[in-house]
């Protein structure tokens, strides 16, 4: 079992829901900066606080106090919450996103908001999902990583850095993870043999490489070894 947990999100994992029970109990949280979602057991997602961007879903741009329904999803597996937007992994293995996109950190082709689920172009057989800052990551049943949204830290891990990108590219050198996670502005991934790697935004020393320069592919955390889980956080400039 995969398992993942973002910056911004409480649980995500690609994984079928429980049994519901009475099909209102929630079975995964994800936290995003001003808003939270909730996955229900029966393959529906609510969310619920600000809403400037469409991060709720409804088809609205009106913040709401209670949980509102995310429009046309009903098969979600798993979900995970950025900055201001979101992300659903679906049953058949494809994902969705909604709300802000000036990053391209919905993965759908543009830069333009969306307060509806649209399809990340070109992904399939994900199995878990992790939203960073203004950047999201999916992790593919064969072990690789892709990402897309802002990069201009390297937080998409290919290599390259600058504007934003609409759709997915491939981590470079990756080939054996089982876990994935974002943060602010860095990612991390977990491979099966218990070792960590990072990539992107390194001014604290987020990447755990020794150093504080960012890295455009994955780096190797120092000295771990039969890591379990990961998590990345954010970042807080100090003055």
């Amino acid at each position: 079992m995969a398992t993942v947990t973002g910056g911004w999100s409480v649980a995500s994992a690609g994984e079928e829901p429980p049994a519901p029970e009475g099909n209102t109990r929630s079975s995964r949280l994800a936290v995003g900066d001003s808003h939270t979602c909730a996955l229900l057991a029966a393959g529906t997602v609510k969310c619920w606080g600000r809403n400037a961007s469409g991060q709720l879903g409804n088809n609205t741009t009106t913040s709401s106090l209670t949980p509102v329904t995310v429009s046309g999803l009903s098969n979600a597996t798993a979900i995970t919450a950025g900055s201001a937007h979101s992300c659903a992994l679906l049953s058949t293995g494809t994902v969705k996103c909604w709300g802000w996109n000036f990053e391209g950190q919905l993965g759908n082709g543009t830069k333009t908001n969306s307060d509806t689920p649209v399809a990340v172009s070109g992904l399939t057989n994900v199995v878990a999902i992790t939203g960073g800052f203004w950047h999201s990551c999916a992790l593919l049943a064969a072990g690789t990583v892709r990402c897309w949204g802002r990069n201009g830290e390297g937080e998409l891990g290919n290599g390259t850095s600058g504007p934003g990108v609409s759709t997915p590219v491939t981590v470079s050198g990756l080939s054996d993870v089982k876990a994935i996670s974002a943060g602010f502005g860095h990612s991390c991934a977990l491979s099966a043999a218990g070792t960590v790697k990072c990539w992107g935004f390194n001014s604290a020393g987020q990447l755990g490489n020794g150093t504080t320069t960012n890295a455009l592919t994955p780096v190797s955390v120092s000295g771990l070894i039969k890591a379990a889980s990961i998590t990345a956080g954010g970042f807080i400039r100090v003055r």
